[in-house]
C-alpha cells in the first residue's frame, strides 16, 4: 500500500511540473503525445487500478489523438484530444461505466473534486514510516501561540513606536531574506506561471487520484439496456395515466389503459406521418424530380430551412418513439400496428435526411466547400446513425439508455476518424479543384489557417482572376468635399499587389511564430508548410 500511495502522490506531483514544463507559452503538438506516453506510464505501473479491454481501448485513443495532433495539428485534433482524456479518466477509475456521457460525467468530477483528493490522498500518506496527517496535526501546536504572539505585537507596536520601528525592520530583514531565496531559486516564476503549475497538479491529481464516494456507477447499473415488462405500481401512476383518468374516470382499469395508449400512439404517429409525408411529397416533385437549375437562387435557404426541418423531426422521432416505447407498450399483444406507423415514421425521416443530402450536394456543386455544408453532412451521418439506433429500440425492445450508449460510442469513432482529415487543406483544395463547375469564393478561401499557405501562393495566378469581386476590389479613401471615407474602386494591378502584399506578411509572421517556438510545439503540417517555404525562399 505504500508504494501504491507513494506512486499516486509522485505522479500528481511531477506531472504537474511536467504539465509546466511543456504547455508554458507553448502550442499544443508534440507536447501532448509526451504527456500522453506519461499518463499511459503512470496508469500501467499503477497496480492499484485494475486494466480490463476498456481501459486498454481507452488508452489507445488517446494515444492515437495525441498522434493525430502531432500529425494533423487543428481544433478538431486538440478537441478529440481533450475528449479522449475525459475518457480514460473515466474508464481508469470506474470501469463499471458503459455510456460516453456518463464517463465524461465522472471525468468532470473527478477534476472538480481533485484538489479535496489530493488533500485526503496526503493526510493518508506515509513516507519512510511517517503519517503525514499526525504531522498535520501538529501545527496546532504552533498556529495557536502564532496567532496569540501575532495580536501582542500588534498591541504593543501600537502603544510604544520605539518598539514598532524594532518591529518593522526584524519583519523587513526576513521577508528581503524569504524574497532573496526564492529569486534565486524560481527567478522565472510568476503568478501566471505559478497558477499554471498548480492547474498541472490538479489535472495530474484528476488523472491519478480517484474520487472514492462517486455513485454514477451505482446509478447506471440500474440502467438496462433491454426493456423489461413490469406490473404497474398503484401508488405511482403515470402523467398519462393520471391525465387519462381525468377523463376516463373508473372506466380506466389497468388493461384499458395499455389499449388507451396504443390508440393514442397510432393516432399520433398517423397524424405526423401524415404531415412529414406533404413535406417530403414537397420535396420529390421539387428537388428530386424538378429542374435543380431553377433552385440555384435559393440554394442556401433551401438548405437552411430543410436542416431546421430535419432537426425538429429528428428530434420528434426520438422523443415520441422513446415516450411510446419506453414502457409496457413494447409488450402489447395488438401494438403491430402502431410499430409499423413507427417504422414508417423512421423511414419518411431518412427519407428526409436524404433530401437535405441533395440540396448539400447541390449546394457544394455550385459554390463549393466549406465548414458549414461539410458540418450538414456530418449531422446528417449522426442523425442516420440515431435512427438506425431508434429502430433497433423498437424493434428489440432496447432503453433509452441503450440510445445514449450506441450513439454516445458512434460520435466519439467519427470524432477520431474526422481527425484524421486535414480539412482546410481539403476544402481549398476542393474548391480550386472543380474551379471550372463552381463559383470560387476567393474572399472565403483566404480565411483559412496557414496550413494553406503553400496552395496560396501556388495558386497566384488563379487567385488574380477573382480579386475584382474581392474585399481588394476597392478601398476606402477620404473624400474632402463629404468630409467622410467613400469607397474608391481600385485598379487590377493595386489589386494584385494588395493581395501580394497580404500574402507576404501571412508567410512572415508564420515564420516569425514558427522559429520562435520551441520543439515541444513542434507538428507535422507547420513542418510541412515550413519546408515548403524555405524550398521556395519566401
Amino acid at each position: 500500500m505504500k508504494q501504491k500511495i507513494n506512486l499516486q502522490l509522485m505522479a500528481t506531483l511531477t506531472g504537474g511540473l511536467l504539465f509546466n514544463y511543456l504547455f508554458w507559452m507553448e502550442k499544443q503538438a508534440i507536447n501532448l503525445l509526451i504527456y500522453t506516453i506519461f499518463i499511459l506510464t503512470i496508469i500501467l505501473m499503477d497496480k492499484e487500478k485494475s486494466k480490463n479491454i476498456k481501459s486498454y481501448l481507452a488508452g489507445a485513443s488517446l494515444l492515437l489523438a495525441s498522434l493525430l495532433v502531432v500529425f494533423n495539428k487543428s481544433a478538431l485534433t486538440v478537441i478529440t484530444w481533450y475528449i479522449s482524456l475525459a475518457i480514460v479518466i473515466g474508464i481508469t477509475h470506474f470501469q463499471l461505466l458503459r455510456s460516453i456521457f456518463t464517463i465524461i460525467l465522472a471525468a468532470i468530477l473527478q477534476f472538480v473534486t481533485a484538489p479535496v483528493n489530493l488533500v485526503k490522498k496526503i493526510l493518508g500518506a506515509r513516507f519512510s514510516g511517517m503519517f503525514f496527517k499526525p504531522l498535520l496535526s501538529s501545527f496546532k501546536y504552533i498556529i495557536i501561540p502564532l496567532i496569540a504572539i501575532t495580536f501582542f505585537i500588534t498591541l504593543y507596536s501600537a502603544a510604544n513606536n520605539i518598539f514598532a520601528s524594532y518591529v518593522e525592520q526584524f519583519f523587513s530583514g526576513i521577508n528581503t531574506f524569504i524574497n532573496n531565496i526564492f529569486n534565486f531559486l524560481f527567478a522565472d516564476l510568476n503568478l501566471p506561471r505559478f497558477l499554471h503549475i498548480i492547474l498541472g497538479i490538479v489535472l495530474a491529481a484528476a488523472i491519478f487520484i480517484r474520487l472514492k464516494d462517486l455513485e454514477l456507477e451505482k446509478a447506471e447499473s440500474g440502467c438496462n439496456e433491454q426493456l423489461i415488462r413490469q406490473r404497474r405500481n398503484k401508488k405511482n401512476r403515470s402523467v398519462f395515466y393520471n391525465l387519462s383518468h381525468i377523463f376516463a374516470g373508473s372506466l380506466l382499469k389497468r388493461k384499458t389503459a395499455l389499449k388507451t395508449e396504443n390508440i393514442i400512439g397510432i393516432i399520433s404517429f398517423s397524424a405526423l406521418n401524415l404531415l412529414i409525408l406533404a413535406l417530403n411529397l414537397i420535396d420529390i416533385s421539387t428537388l428530386w424530380l424538378g429542374e435543380t437549375t431553377s433552385m440555384n437562387a435559393s440554394y442556401s435557404e433551401a438548405l437552411h430551412d430543410g436542416a431546421e426541418a430535419l432537426i425538429f423531426s429528428i428530434i420528434m422521432a426520438m422523443l415520441v418513439i422513446v415516450y411510446f416505447f419506453s414502457g409496457n407498450l413494447n409488450f402489447y399483444s395488438k401494438n403491430r400496428a402502431l410499430r409499423l406507423l413507427a417504422y414508417l415514421w423512421i423511414f419518411q425521416n431518412a427519407f428526409l435526411i436524404a433530401s437535405v443530402l441533395l440540396r448539400d450536394l447541390h449546394y457544394i456543386s455550385a459554390l463549393g466547400l466549406t465548414y458549414k455544408r461539410i458540418g450538414v453532412m456530418v449531422f446528417l451521418l449522426l442523425c442516420i446513425i440515431g435512427l438506425i439506433t431508434v429502430y433497433l429500440k423498437v424493434s428489440r425492445q432496447k432503453t433509452f439508455f441503450y440510445l445514449c450508449k450506441v450513439n454516445g460510442f458512434a460520435w466519439y469513432v467519427l470524432l477520431l476518424v474526422f481527425s484524421f482529415i486535414n480539412w482546410d487543406v481539403f476544402i481549398v483544395s476542393y474548391n480550386i479543384n472543380h474551379k471550372e463547375s463552381i463559383r470560387l469564393d476567393f474572399d472565403h478561401l483566404i480565411g483559412f489557417s496557414d496550413k494553406t499557405l503553400p496552395l496560396l501562393h501556388q495558386n497566384k495566378q488563379l487567385f488574380s482572376k477573382y480579386l475584382g469581386t474581392s474585399v481588394y476590389a476597392s478601398r476606402r479613401e477620404y473624400d474632402p468635399q463629404t468630409q467622410s471615407n467613400q469607397l474608391k474602386r481600385t485598379t487590377d494591378e493595386e489589386q494584385k499587389l494588395a493581395f501580394e502584399n497580404v500574402l507576404k506578411e501571412r508567410i512572415s509572421i508564420f515564420r516569425e511564430e514558427y522559429n520562435h517556438g520551441s520543439w515541444l510545439s513542434w507538428n507535422y503540417r507547420d513542418w510541412q508548410t515550413q519546408q515548403y517555404l524555405l524550398k521556395n525562399r519566401l
